[in-house]
């Protein structure tokens, strides 16, 4: 049986996602690029939605169209939201608009047991930013590719509902 373009959408999206969420595991456990809250906000579009366009992917042959085609809009929708928390992280990082007042995480590490300990853990802890981005690929932060790839992802997303709208 060939494999419909609202699979290979799916699919793609999925890649798409799990790649951008292990890299971004990957520079933050890896080499050492702490998170802030809002970029931690922004992996969840990621983790709800990869293991969702795997599964339509891989059973999605086996369901009515319909269900197909909502599922994809959901999807798109849920990476609009990404897309939505990159853009505005990005536009604060350029000081477009202001950023979250209380948007700053600190990278402690260990618990400590016992009050000395917590001590030279926060002395040693980094505190993160929204505004201030700590790496930029070409010009643009991470919440910057994430909105170009949220979006890549929307209408990945969009046009596989579609299809499966169409073909039911």
């Amino acid at each position: 049986m060939p494999v419909n373009f609202s699979s290979r959408a799916a699919l793609a999206a999925g890649l798409i996602g799990l790649v951008v969420i292990v890299s971004a595991l990957v520079l933050q456990h890896g080499f050492g690029y702490a998170p802030c809250p809002l970029c931690l906000e922004q992996r969840w579009p990621y983790y709800i939605g990869v293991p969702i366009a795997f599964i339509l992917a891989f059973i999605g042959d086996r369901l009515p169209r319909k269900v197909i085609a909502a599922a994809l809009l959901l999807l798109a929708i849920l990476f609009a939201y990404g897309c939505g928390l990159g853009i505005y992280q990005a536009g604060a990082e350029w000081e477009y608009w202001l950023g979250p007042a209380n948007c700053a995480a600190g990278n402690i590490g260990s618990n400590p047991a016992n009050v000395g300990g917590l001590l030279d853990a926060i002395d040693s802890s980094t505190v993160v930013s929204c505004t201030n981005p700590s790496l930029r690929i070409l010009g643009l932060s991470l919440a910057g590719w994430n909105a170009i790839v949220m979006a890549v992802m929307v209408l990945i997303s969009l046009k596989g509902a579609l299809s499966a709208a169409k073909s039911g």
